[in-house]
């Protein structure tokens, strides 16, 4: 993977926006203003690492179950031949976050792990049952036992 150039005003716009969003009616205009940038370049910029991948995801998190919904962390054992077929349908979930590839250390041989995020609790059971149908493969489930909120920002440097 080729890198990404970003230069001093990319990078304090990740450092910035890493934490206290504001909340108001134009915030990315107030955001712009202290970093002396119009908008429409923090927007365009913004954009930009978005579509470089130096950015994966921008917006809020939410703590989902206090409105309702539920999340789990689930897991496959997906053959090596038949990869990018079970990537691509689990992809197709919307439920679906997160899902990468990880080796096991002690040979349990769940190599893709993904975020099932849905509205209510009953639906996890729903969308785990269709993931299992549409891969023919069986979905393992972590539920979440105890919660620890850990804020990481990590500064950008040249």
């Amino acid at each position: 993977m080729s890198e990404v150039a970003i230069d001093a005003i990319d990078r304090a716009i990740v450092d910035r926006l890493q934490g206290g969003f504001p909340l108001c009616e134009q915030p990315y205009a107030a955001v712009a203003h202290t970093l002396g940038i119009s908008e429409a370049d923090l927007l365009a910029r913004l954009q930009a690492l978005l579509a470089a991948r130096v950015l994966t995801r921008f917006g809020p998190l939410f703590q989902i179950e206090r409105i309702g919904g539920a999340f789990v962390l689930a897991a496959m054992r997906v053959p090596e031949g038949d990869w990018q077929r079970v990537v691509d349908a689990v992809n197709a979930f919307p439920a679906v976050a997160h899902n990468y590839r990880r080796e096991s250390e002690r040979g349990c041989e769940l190599n893709m792990w993904f975020v099932l995020a849905t509205e209510s609790a009953d639906a996890i059971a729903e969308v785990v049952g269709k993931i299992e149908t549409a891969c023919g493969l069986p979905v393992f489930l972590f539920p979440k036992e105890r919660e620890y909120f850990i804020e990481m920002k990590l500064a950008v440097r040249a």
